[in-house]
């Protein structure tokens, strides 16, 4: 018996202390970079997207990589990939914690368009805004304290 799954993620996290440190003229970059990384871990990325202080990305992972495991070698590998080449000199580390929010084949399309349109979605709501969003429809209870 060969092993099956169909998780989808949908995964967010920012800067420190949500700095808008990841500047659009370096952020393609960023973006191949990552795209990099969940194809050396064995995931498909159906999509990543970044804005000044937070980054999307939705994967479904290999069964063989946990969530937790997949986000601290993306987070450490892009730190140390932006430190070393310089890419975005206000960027000092990446926030702790992460939202993962599962979602289904039915929602795929949707989501992928939800990150395409990051730029557009960010000039009419914040992302502390968009994260208690998400949280709440993915029924997340959550302190408000620690979205900031």
């Amino acid at each position: 018996m060969s092993t099956y799954t169909q998780i989808y993620y949908h995964i967010v996290f920012s800067t420190k202390a949500r700095r808008p440190a990841l500047s659009a003229d370096r952020r393609e970059e960023l973006l191949r970079y990552i795209w990099g990384i969940v194809k050396n871990l064995h995931c498909h990325l159906y999509r990543v997207n970044a804005v000044d202080d937070h980054v999307h990305i939705f994967s479904s992972l290999h069964p063989t990589v946990s969530l937790a495991d997949t986000i601290k070698t993306i987070k450490t590998s892009t730190t140390t990939w932006i430190k070393e080449q310089g890419v975005f000199r206000d960027f000092e580390c990446w926030q702790e914690g992460y939202g993962a929010f599962t979602k289904s084949y039915e929602d795929k399309d949707d989501v992928i368009v939800y990150i395409k349109n990051q730029q557009e979605h960010h000039k009419h709501e914040t992302f502390h805004d968009e994260l208690r969003r998400l949280l709440k429809e993915a029924g997340i209870e959550f302190d408000e304290k620690y979205l900031d």
